[in-house]
């Protein structure tokens, strides 16, 4: 109850900024929808434990909204940061140009986070409402109306958001609202960049919108390089130092801001396909190229990013070296497993494949907003694309030297193939699958604080064959299975067996779903066996995917996260329904049913009318056929269904 009454009180932060909304120069539309997201939330999250809680239950039986409600703090605080950001009045309006005019983080991270958090604070709430109460009867009836909302019926995207699109924030204005605001502010700065070209804009002025307004052009034109004395010549342009082993990488101070810039010379105009879509790419869990330049004369290139604190590499030593010998928290680490298959899910949407996917190139920085310490990161993607440039392969482009003696432990087996058959490195051309290999080695890492194969005894040419011929690091015993499954499939010998990015993501998502749910999985002592739950998610996400049409090449819309995570709910029950069926079946229950079609007798359409009918499985354990049967006629006003061989 705390962490609901802070995130009214964060909530009330963001009001009151949102007073002063015509002030936001840039992102003032999605901010303005990120207020009324939270409200709505607010708003759902309140009306649902009216109906369902009691107040003087509040330390007993709330126990499970804890950890949700945690999450859901930490989302509406990054929101009011992303909100105080874009009213900040030290941040000129030409650095917040720069750093917001391609930025997407107010959909694809606090929208996300939101809707993403959202489904399980409304199943923690009805978990809780289902014990809530002393009144046997009236449980059995929370019961009740709680398993008819996940039947098979609602396992349609249409039909979901029909019947619950107010509860979980998806309805047609909001959804709407998601594509467009960032469209509308796009307009308005670029009507803003119109005016400060105007003869009476100073000469800085003009030549920054005219170089803001060129790269944004009319959203078709393809981004363009602009000369280097734009950049190098401003008055505040400085180089403070050089980032990684190399001299491509510098942090310079630009426009009152710090940024990392990355300088390279070559034959710009042979560079030029891989460096503009480069410029084009815009999400919170990329390394957002802001803009770049170019010297023509003298053949070098500059290309401006976001500035980040580390590489997960240097963080997992920090925190895991030898000495110390911890590893980072379960939810901290399948949270930034997510971050990275978002990022990933998006770079393949748009036809691009990494091909050095290791914890040398993905950055992150301290989440400070999570003020009890607990570790969570922010991780975007890094060093993808431009591996051609003369001099700077791409695994001698990242900011550590991290295995770049054994760059071989991060490739798929059949990276390696094509490899030694061609006798040279980088020749191969990476494909999707290969990257969700290399996805799988940086999970290990995550998880056990090791580097893959770090424990061998083999190296070089003898570890290369090793892996070829199917050898993978070996989890310690005590490691948790529903991730464990999920990374053994991702570094599958046969890549048509390795999930996708857009798969991966709806599995780590209820994964955390889990963990937040259950925070006794990852409490426990090393030596207790860590709790597990009732279905493999991957078996969930292939009957899935056999049922609705998710794989495409398009990257999956926000807006169907919340039906996303509902239909694996629905799917859940029904597999723990027909369990426990096969386990009450021999002791005579005859009343246990379940939402999916599972065979049977007789036609489809008279099957599934009488599952429809039946009793859900919830409530069946511990109740008498004669008390389950007045129920449902009070709840449903269905008659009970008789079974031949039945008393009358």
């Amino acid at each position: 109850m705390e962490q609901f009454r802070e995130i009214g009180e964060v909530l009330g932060s963001i009001r009151a900024l949102m007073v002063f909304k015509d002030d936001i120069q840039i992102n003032q539309r999605q901010c303005a929808l990120l207020l009324d997201l939270f409200i709505a939330a607010y708003d759902s999250i309140s009306r649902s434990m009216r109906s369902n809680l009691r107040f003087k239950e509040k330390n007993t039986k709330w126990k499970i909204l804890e950890q949700p409600f945690r999450e859901l703090l930490w989302v509406v605080r990054e929101g009011e940061a992303y909100v105080r950001m874009s009213l900040e009045p030290k941040l000129g309006f030409w650095a917040k140009a720069i750093l917001l005019h391609s930025n997407r983080d107010c959909n694809e991270l606090h929208i996300h986070n939101l809707l993403s958090c959202l489904p399980i604070i409304v199943e923690a709430i009805e978990t809780a409402g289902e014990v809530s109460g002393w009144d046997e009867e009236e449980m059995n009836k929370k019961k009740l109306v709680h398993s008819n909302k996940y039947m098979k019926q609602w396992n349609d995207s249409q039909m979901f958001t029909w019947k619950f699109g107010r509860e979980y924030l998806v309805t047609e204005d909001f959804c709407n609202r998601f594509q467009s605001a960032w469209t509308e502010d796009l307009w308005i700065l670029i009507k803003e960049l119109q005016e400060k070209r105007q003869p009476g804009s100073s000469k800085h002025d003009r030549k920054m919108a005219d170089f803001l307004f060129k790269k944004l052009g009319d959203g078709n034109e393809c981004p363009k390089l602009f000369p280097s004395s734009l950049l190098v010549s401003a008055k505040d342009y400085q180089v403070k130092k050089r980032l990684g082993n190399g001299s491509q990488y510098k942090e310079i101070t630009w426009l009152g801001e710090s940024f990392a810039l990355r300088h390279f010379f070559g034959d710009i105009d042979a560079l030029l396909p891989q460096i503009t879509p480069l410029l084009s790419l815009s999400h919170p869990n990329i390394v957002y190229y802001l803009c770049g330049f170019t010297d023509e004369e003298k053949k070098e290139c500059f290309l401006v990013t976001e500035l980040m604190s580390k590489t997960l590499g240097m963080h997992i030593k920090e925190v895991c070296g030898p000495r110390k010998k911890n590893t980072l928290s379960l939810p901290v680490a399948v949270d930034l497993m997510l971050q990275i298959a978002l990022g990933m899910e998006y770079l393949h949407s748009k036809k691009i494949y990494h091909g050095e996917l290791n914890p040398s190139n993905i950055l992150v920085k301290s989440r400070k907003l999570n003020q009890s310490g607990d570790g969570y990161l922010h991780g975007k993607i890094f060093g993808f694309g431009l591996n051609s440039v003369k001099g700077f392969p791409g695994k001698s482009a990242s900011l550590t030297g991290q295995n770049e003696n054994f760059p071989f432990i991060w490739y798929s087996p059949e990276v390696l193939e094509e490899q030694e058959q061609s006798g040279t490195v980088g020749s191969f051309k990476y494909t999707d699958k290969s990257d969700v290999y290399s996805f799988g080695m940086v999970c290990f890492e995550l998880l056990t604080g090791k580097v893959p194969f770090e424990d061998s005894h083999l190296q070089g040419d003898k570890m290369s064959r090793n892996i070829r011929a199917g050898e993978r690091p070996l989890f310690p015993f005590h490691s948790p299975r529903l991730i464990t499954n999920l990374t053994k499939r991702c570094w599958h010998a046969d890549p048509n067996q390795r999930p996708t990015f857009s798969s991966i993501s709806r599995i780590l998502r209820y994964i955390k779903r889990f963990l937040a749910l259950n925070q006794e999985c990852h409490s426990s002592s090393q030596q207790d066996p860590p709790i597990a739950p009732p279905v493999d998610y991957c078996e969930i996400e292939t009957k899935l995917l056999q049922k609705l049409s998710w794989e495409s090449t398009e990257l999956t819309q926000v807006s169907q996260v919340p039906f996303q995570m509902f239909a694996y709910r629905v799917v859940e029950r029904a597999k723990t329904c027909k369990k426990h069926n096969l386990e009450t079946s021999e002791s005579g229950s005859e009343w246990a049913s379940c939402s999916e079609d599972e065979g049977g007798t007789g036609s489809d359409e008279q099957v599934s009318f009488e599952k429809e009918r039946r009793l859900p499985c919830s409530i069946d354990v511990g109740m008498s056929k004669k008390h389950a049967s007045k129920l449902m006629k009070r709840a449903s006003g269905l008659k009970p269904i008789q079974k031949t061989g039945d008393s009358q």
